[in-house]
């Protein structure tokens, strides 16, 4: 069935079904509620499995649809709902990051999600991390970013600019106080694209231009421009400044600011359990731009998508939108992720957690990472030639820079 006609169902089903808030408000309302039957298959990862079990046992208990949870690898979803759901072996609905979404929709396994007047509850970055070629394939859970943390007894003061944040970094190595001016974990092939694109961001050099509309275009790399350029000159400086550093890993670099030997780290809040459990004194700040433009970090959403060979979407919809998009569950996804919610009233109960709300402010002023397919064509080249100018070994890194940007251009043409 397609989803087109499955709105108005939905959505009157949202008067019976009020999610998981209560039961009580349920009975005795069963003639209004939509005819759910069958089952569905959901592909979670582990670490939502205990609060998807609950959510599904009062599914089930509400409106008779038995839920079968298959546990799976997360970094494998993506691709096996591409080789499956084909074949009609895959779930009616999968967890998933956003940034998938153009693959999942050109491969035609995943189909639109109607919000309807429930798009106003979320974050306004979710759904448009969820959107593509203009229509919401995903209901939004949560809302993940990097930042810069701060060491505050080596550095008291927020910096203004990167400038300000490497001086007071190199004042801290040369005072003795300090190994390492700032933090930021690289592979010495790949470097690392996303950890460095706000400061890319604040040159003026966005991954791909965009749409009117401010979608990505993914047909047009916009990173070769001069800004672009400006960007690559100042990697190969902060390289032989030993601002950046190849030799420290994303292990390495939570290791050593764990041990309090910078004052800086560029990182996200998957690294704040250790911080914490080392008792280093921090603060959550945003990323100081190094250009003229705002450091702008990428911003990840993850969600739930729908199968498009799913034969039974009406409840696939209503479990999504009803449940899924509630902000008791929401918030329970948050709380076993540690991540900020995209359910706006969720994520609003959750800034009681000064953490989540320094992570999540900033989040708000950053920009989706693209979910164009094109995406998956830029990492390597993007990456390689960042660890190049790093490493000292481009001759000229303008010419470098923009000899990258058109060689993946090509691939993408």
């Amino acid at each position: 069935m397609k989803l087109l006609g499955v709105a108005a169902l939905v959505a009157s089903a949202a008067l019976a079904l009020t999610g998981c808030g209560s039961t009580s408000s349920t009975a005795g309302a069963s003639s209004s509620k939509p005819a759910l039957t069958g089952q569905l298959t959901i592909w979670i990862d582990a670490n939502r499995q205990p609060v998807l079990q609950e959510v599904a046992a009062q599914f089930t208990k509400e409106t008779g649809v038995k839920v079968d949870l298959v546990i799976k690898d997360f970094t494998t979803i993506r691709d096996e709902a591409i080789t499956q759901i084909p074949t009609g072996k895959g779930p009616d609905i999968l967890i998933g990051a956003h940034d998938w979404t153009g693959k999942l929709v050109q491969n035609g396994v995943v189909a639109p999600v109607e919000l309807g007047n429930k798009t106003s509850t979320f974050q306004p970055v979710t759904v448009k991390a969820m959107t593509y070629q203009g229509k919401v394939y995903g209901v939004p859970y949560s809302i993940e970013n990097i930042a810069l943390l701060r060491n505050t007894a080596l550095a008291p003061t927020a910096p203004a600019t990167w400038n300000d944040l490497v001086a007071t970094g190199k004042t801290a190595v040369s005072e003795g106080k300090a190994k390492y001016p700032v933090l930021v974990g690289l592979d010495p092939k790949t470097a690392d694209p996303y950890h460095l694109y706000p400061l890319q961001a604040s040159y003026g050099a966005p991954v791909f231009s965009l749409k009117e509309d401010g979608s990505y275009d993914g047909s047009t790399v916009a990173m070769g421009n001069a800004g672009g350029q400006q960007f690559a000159a100042a990697l190969a400086q902060w390289g032989k400044d030993k601002v950046l550093n190849l030799s420290v890993s994303a292990d390495i670099a939570k290791d050593q600011f764990v041990q309090g030997t910078s004052p800086y780290f560029l990182t996200g809040p998957w690294n704040l359990a250790a911080i914490k459990q080392a008792g280093i004194a921090y603060a959550i700040d945003p990323i100081p731009a190094a250009g003229s433009h705002p450091a702008t970090p990428f911003v990840g959403s993850h969600g739930f998508f729908v199968s498009s060979k799913s034969p039974n979407q009406i409840a696939a919809n209503t479990f999504l939108l009803n449940y899924i998009a509630s902000e008791k569950v929401q918030t329970e996804l948050y709380k076993v992720g540690n991540r900020a919610p995209a359910l706006t009233a969720a994520f609003e109960a959750a800034q009681a957690d000064k953490d989540v709300a320094a992570f999540g402010k900033i989040g708000l002023t950053g920009v989706p990472m693209p979910n164009v397919p094109a995406m998956d064509q830029v990492w390597a080249d993007w990456g390689t030639t960042e660890a190049t100018l790093i490493s000292g070994k481009a001759a000229d890194p303008a010419t470098a820079w923009t000899q990258m940007a058109n060689t993946v251009q090509g691939k993408i043409s």
